[in-house]
C-alpha cells in the first residue's frame, strides 16, 4: 500500500444471510450494524429483510427492535458507520501530510481511486441507498446528502487551501469523475475507462495549479 493511503473498512458481504462466526463476541448492537451494513451492502436495501439480518448477526428480531426502532432507523445507522470510516480515512491522510492540503488532496484522491477500481467493492454505499431509496422523504437520503455534500465541501477546502484555481470548479469535476468512475467499474469492470482514474485526478488537480 503507497505512502498516505489508509485502510477503509468496506463491507465484504456474505453470499448469503448466514450467521457469522467471528460475531458472537461482539455486543448485539455491534453485531447487528456488522450483519446489516454486509447484507445491506451485497443484497441491496429492499431485498434484505430483519429476519435475515437477525439471523446473521445470531441474534432474533425482539433484540434488533430494543437496538432500532425500525428498518429505516438501522438503515440510517448502517451509513453513518460508513461515513465514520471514510472520516477516519480523511483524518489519516491529514496526518500523514500535515500542512499540505496539496499532497492532502492527492493522497486522497488516490486512495478514493483505489476503492473505486477494487473488484469485490459493490460501489458506494451511499449512492447505493440512493439509488434504492427513491423517497426523498426517507430519513437515509438525508445521511446520504449530508455526507456527500460534506465531502464535496472538504474537497473545495483542500484545493483552496492549495492554491488551486477555480477551487469550486475542480471539486465539481472530481467529484463527477469519481461518481461516474462507480458506474464504469460496475458495468464495464476496472479495466475499462475507469482504469486512469487516478491518473485523470492528477491531471485535473495539474491542470488547476498556477505556473509561475
Amino acid at each position: 500500500m503507497s505512502r498516505g493511503t489508509p485502510v477503509l473498512d468496506l463491507p465484504e458481504a456474505p453470499e448469503i444471510p448466514e450467521p457469522s462466526p467471528a460475531a458472537p463476541e461482539l455486543p448485539p448492537r455491534a453485531r447487528i450494524l456488522k450483519a446489516a451494513r454486509e447484507l445491506f451492502y451485497r443484497h441491496g436495501i429492499h431485498s434484505v429483510g430483519v429476519d435475515a439480518i437477525a439471523a446473521a448477526a445470531d441474534t432474533n428480531k425482539m433484540t434488533l427492535y430494543r437496538h432500532f426502532k425500525s428498518k429505516d432507523e438501522l438503515v440510517c445507522e448502517c451509513l453513518r458507520e460508513v461515513g465514520q470510516n471514510v472520516d477516519r480515512a480523511w483524518a489519516e491522510i491529514e496526518h500523514e501530510f500535515a500542512g499540505d492540503p496539496k499532497e492532502q488532496l492527492l493522497a486522497w484522491l488516490r486512495f478514493m481511486g483505489e476503492i473505486k477500481l477494487g473488484r469485490s467493492a459493490r460501489g458506494c454505499a451511499f449512492a447505493n441507498a440512493a439509488v434504492e431509496l427513491s423517497d426523498e422523504a426517507h430519513p437515509a437520503r438525508r445521511v446520504v446528502e449530508e455526507r456527500k455534500s460534506r465531502y464535496h465541501a472538504k474537497c473545495v477546502e483542500l484545493c483552496r487551501k492549495a492554491g488551486l484555481r477555480d477551487p469550486e470548479l475542480l471539486a465539481d469535476q472530481v467529484f463527477l469523475l469519481a461518481e461516474g468512475a462507480k458506474v464504469s467499474v460496475q458495468c464495464v469492470g476496472p479495466e475499462g475507462p475507469a482504469a486512469r482514474l487516478i491518473e485523470m485526478f492528477e491531471r485535473l488537480v495539474e491542470a488547476h495549479t498556477p505556473r509561475g
